[in-house]
Parts: C-alpha cells; structure tokens; sequence
C-alpha cells in the first residue's frame, strides 16, 4: 500500500525536484537573461501581437495605432484588392486546404498556375512551390549536395541555408561576408574533381547590403564543378528592371544556377519557391525530402501569390517609390548621427547599430511608444554580435509616414543615450 501512495506521489512531484537538470537546461542562461530584461520593465520584444492589422504600413498594438516599420512587406502587396480577391474565390472554389503533399493529393490547379507566373516572372524553364521559404533552401540545397560534396557560403548566411547543409551532409565550407578574394581562395583548396554548390545572397537580411556578385560569379568560373544558387528572398520584387532580384539588377542572370525566394516578403503571403533553367531540374519533386512530405499550400495562398507575382511584373512605380523611401529614411538616420549597417542605402532594409542590449531595447521600446515599430535583432541572428534596431521599409509607406518616422528616431535617440546632441 504505501509503494502505491509513493507512487502517486511521484506522479504529482513538480518537474524540477524529480530532475533539476533536464533537456532544457542548456538554455538557463538565456532564460535569465531574458527575465532580467523583462525585471527592468520593458515590454517583450519578441511577443509583439498585432491586434488589428489596417493596411501594409499600420496596425493596432497595445491599443494603439502603430506605424510598421519592421515587417518584410516591401511591396505593400497584403492589401492589394486583386490579391485579395484571388485568394477568396479560390477559398470558395477550392476549399480551405489540401491536406496532402504535392507528391500525392496536394497538386491542386492553383499550385501549377503559381509555377507558371513564377516561370513567367524569371523567364526560366522551371519552378517549384514549397510550403515555406525555409524549406525552399532546405530541400533544394540537402538535395543538391550530399555527402562527400561541398557547399560554399557566405559565413552571415542565412539560418535555412546552414540548415540546408546539415540535412544534405555536405561539407561547409564558409568564406568571409561578401569577400571575393576569401571565396576565391577557399575554392581553390577543394579538390578540383569534388562536386561544389556556391550559395550567396542578393540581399544579406541583418545589415541590408548586397553581394558582389559579377565579381563572386567571375571567381567561382575560374573552379571546376561548380554550381551557383543565389537567395533572392530580400531581392525580389523592387531589384532590376522586372523586379527578379539583385542578379537581375548586376547583369548575372545567365550565370546562376538556381535562384530561391519566398512569399513572405514582396510578394506578401507564404510560401517558398525554386527557379532554373538546368534540364534535369523537375527530378527534385522526386527526391527533396522537404517537398515530398510536406502538406502543400492551401488554396487560397497559391492563389493570392500568383496573383501578386503578375502583378509584380508591372510594378515600376512602386520600385522607384520604395528607393526613394530608402534614401530619405536613410539620409535622415545618418545626418542623425546613428550608425547604420551600410554607408549609402543599398535595399529596404536599413539597420541601426547600437552598443549593446540595454540601448538597444531601451530605444525600440521608445520607438514603440512613440507609434513606430521596429524589429529587435541579436545574437546569434545578428553577426559578430551586433545589436540592431532594423527597420524595413514597404512601398507604400508615405512622405508623411517616414518624416513621422524620422521624428521618433530622433525622440527614441535622446531618451536611449544614443543621441547625445
């Protein structure tokens, strides 16, 4: 009898005096860092909820009407009627999901009209959907390089990207952010007759600056056996003259490979996806582990992304819209006296530098408070351990919107000491 109370007993002692130590205890310390962080009073950066979203520039959060500047909608497309449209005639015609990959039951005809707009859009031969972005780089890079083959990227590379490699079991080899002479010098010490898949990123996200890239793609051809994936996820819709990205903007299209992108940024939905012009290109839908067993998009989001894609095409206005955007919040946060992550304004997205955690939060939450949003980035998203208030601008933002913006910069700089004139 008293076994059996033991026993019941046990069954209700608190986790932590069975075990005090266990599998979460490797994150300790960022638990008490983050507690210490909240003891101070200051808001959760990273459980923002946007109670009431209005359009592509402003939401409702705390109760109070907020100018976006930290999401990835740089076209503003979220709102666009025809969008939205296609996407609620698809619900109704097509219901709410697949429930099934696309290997099996989950290739509906929404999903090869979005390949097709995407064929349309890079003027290449191929085109496949993924569930997510992530995935994108997940499945396509594990698929392509495989054990005993070699992937070169950039050491501020992306989280998928490194995931990509680990899943494929390929060897990483990494060369330092956007220096030619390092990836040059790295690809010339694999062995000549290894297999090699070169990643690089139009757009780097943290700092927004750009690749190189005639010049990366001149010393990757000087190597043998060497194919070239470029990540467009930042550089489509608003770089080169149809928007395809920043290979498009530098005149290297007919030298990349692969070129990978997602929904969630421009074209302002979910979704990833892969394009190229290699002949043996649609075997992938047979062998990438991470499309084959993934339940396809719904319905409706293969609707309203093929839609946004079209009319992306056409976008010209709003490109020079967004540049101009850049150059003005750009030019104001410098003649500020912030630091900024790149000297002229290279993309949307411009990152403010800050000395360390306590400024940083300290001057996102003033931004808040004062109605403007902004993401919070650290380590380890950030490089070399950068602390970054970085802003990300839409084309539909207005004149009036970024002068707001500017104003609480200037506001948030004086209140965080980051300012001190």
């Amino acid at each position: 009898m008293s076994d059996a109370i033991d026993t019941a007993a046990d069954a209700h002692t608190p986790v932590e005096a069975v075990n005090a130590r266990d599998l979460f205890s490797k994150f300790d310390p960022l638990i008490a860092e983050r507690q210490a962080l909240l003891d101070t009073g200051v808001r959760d950066p990273f459980s923002i909820v946007m109670e009431q979203v209005m359009s592509p520039t402003r939401a409702i959060i705390k109760g109070k009407e907020t100018i976006l500047l930290g999401t990835y909608n740089y076209m503003g497309m979220t709102f666009d009627p025809d969008v939205i449209r296609a996407g609620k005639d698809a619900l109704d015609n097509f219901g709410s999901g697949t429930t099934g990959s696309r290997v099996l039951n989950g290739t509906y005809q929404g999903h090869r009209e979005c390949e097709d707009a995407l064929r349309d859009f890079y003027g290449m031969s191929g085109a496949m959907v993924f569930s997510t972005g992530y995935q994108a780089n997940l499945g396509v890079i594990s698929t392509l390089a495989g054990k005993g083959d070699y992937v070169v990227i950039d050491a501020d590379s992306h989280a998928s990207i490194y995931d990509g490699c680990f899943l494929g079991d390929a060897e990483i080899v990494r060369f330092r952010h956007n220096s030619v002479e390092d990836l040059d010098k790295r690809l010339g010490r694999l062995p000549a007759d290894a297999q090699k898949l070169v990643v690089l990123e139009g757009v780097y996200s943290m700092l927004g600056d750009i690749a190189p890239l005639p010049d990366m793609v001149a010393a990757i051809r000087k190597h043998a056996n060497c194919m070239i994936l470029v990540d467009e996820a930042h550089g489509m819709g608003f770089f080169g003259e149809h928007g395809r990205g920043v290979f498009e903007e530098q005149g290297v299209s007919d030298d990349v490979d692969f070129v990978i992108g997602t929904f969630s940024k421009s074209v302002g939905t979910v979704g990833g996806f892969c394009v190229s012009n290699h002949p043996k290109f649609e075997i992938l839908r047979l062998v990438c582990r991470p499309y084959i067993f993934t339940a396809s998009l719904p319905p409706s989001v293969v609707a309203t992304a093929a839609t946004s894609i079209r009319k992306l095409m056409h976008a010209g206005n709003k490109r020079a819209h967004l540049w101009e955007n850049s150059r003005i919040l750009h030019g104001g946060l410098r003649d500020m006296g912030y630091k900024l992550g790149t000297e002229t304004p290279q993309s949307a997205i411009i990152a403010v530098i800050l000395h360390d955690q306590a400024q940083a939060v300290a001057a996102w939450q003033a931004l808040l408070e004062a109605g403007v949003y902004v993401n919070l980035a650290r380590p380890p998203a950030t490089p070399a351990g950068m602390f970054l208030l970085r802003c990300s601008l839409c084309a539909e933002h207005s004149r009036e919107e970024v002068d707001v913006i500017l104003k609480a910069f200037q506001a948030a700089g004086r209140i965080s000491g980051v300012l001190t004139s």
